[in-house]
C-alpha cells in the first residue's frame, strides 16, 4: 500500500497567529502519524506560480491521511488558520514502484 501525502501552498497574512495554528496541529499530526518532509523552507519557484509557503507531510496510508484532515484535532486547528492565511491543499497518493516489491532499498 502506497504512503499518501499532503501538499500543501500557503500564503500566511498573520504570522503571529499562524503560530497557534502551527501548534494546534500538532495533536492531529500525532494521533495519524503525520511527518513533515517540508516545512516552510526556502525554495525557488522555476515553473509556474506557487504561494510563498510550501509543506508536505507524510502519513501511512491515503485513509490516515483522509482521517487527519476530517479528524476533530484537525478542523480546530483549521479553524485558527483559515482566517490568517489561504492555502492549497491536495491530498495525493505516493508511487509504489512495482518493481522494487520484495527487493531492499
Amino acid at each position: 500500500m502506497p504512503k499518501a501525502y499532503w501538499i500543501a501552498h500557503v500564503t500566511v497574512d498573520d504570522p503571529g497567529a499562524y503560530e497557534a495554528y502551527r501548534q494546534a496541529n500538532a495533536a492531529a499530526f500525532s494521533r495519524y502519524g503525520g511527518r513533515f518532509l517540508v516545512r516552510g523552507g526556502a525554495q525557488e519557484v522555476v515553473e509556474g506560480q506557487v504561494r510563498p509557503r510550501s509543506v508536505v507531510i507524510e502519513f501511512a496510508s491515503r485513509a490516515d491521511a483522509e482521517a487527519c484532515y476530517h479528524s476533530p484535532e484537525y478542523q480546530a486547528a483549521l479553524a485558527l488558520r483559515r482566517p490568517v492565511s489561504s492555502a492549497d491543499l491536495v491530498i495525493v497518493d505516493g508511487w509504489d514502484d512495482p518493481g522494487t516489491s520484495g527487493r531492499s532499498p
